[in-house]
């Protein structure tokens, strides 16, 4: 659910980093802020609650170019990890144009991937929105550390369609350009089909 500004010439689209609580989303997105021109940025606005936050901010990538001669923002959204924030996660979710699932590739931690990953698929669907035809990336974070899946494993549990997978270290910033490269690219390809 792209919004245009007219005004600016902008084309705003919502990326949404999903994935079980502790699993780097908000890490992705800090990597992406820290590591973005300020002149490319907007502020970095975090929502907090006891146990959680969510974070948004917004960026106008310049590699990226133009579509029928607007510029691109992209508004990138954490939500919630903990199951408990339902409510928040469905309505962060509204008007999204693009998924980036990110995956805790710790062996005792992929019941808890699972669990979201279904979890976004229902939130995804109460929304009117089907995860098969969404712009959509899988990131397995954590690759660094000790007891981790392997990809053949995390591959064999967590994909869903023929959907981009990353490795990434989100606090090092391994794969995480990668990944939003990637959901990027796919909504820009939709915007420019007409559809979204």
């Amino acid at each position: 659910m792209t919004f245009i500004n007219y005004a600016s010439r902008e084309i705003n689209c919502k990326i949404v980093y999903y994935g079980p609580g502790l699993g780097g989303k908000t890490t992705n997105l800090q990597y992406i802020y820290d590591s973005t021109a300020t002149h490319a940025k907007g502020k970095l606005i975090s929502l907090a609650t006891e146990t959680d936050r969510t974070l948004f901010f917004d960026f106008l990538p310049l590699e990226l170019g133009t579509v029928r001669g607007f510029k691109t923002r992209f508004h990138l959204y954490t939500v919630p990890g903990q199951v408990f924030y339902d409510a928040s996660r469905k309505l962060i979710l509204k008007g999204v144009d693009g998924v980036v699932f990110v995956a805790d590739s710790q062996r005792e931690r992929m019941d808890a991937n699972i669990e979201s990953l279904w979890n976004l698929e229902n939130n995804l669907k109460a929304q009117g929105y089907d995860l098969m035809k969404l712009p959509y990336v899988l990131q397995f974070n954590k690759r660094d550390l000790p007891h981790v899946m392997t990809m053949d494993e995390m591959v064999k549990e967590l994909q869903r369609k023929d959907e981009p997978i990353f490795e990434a270290v989100a606090p090092t910033g391994v794969g995480v350009f990668d990944t939003l490269k990637a959901v990027a690219k796919q909504v820009l390809m939709e915007l420019r089909k007409g559809g979204s």
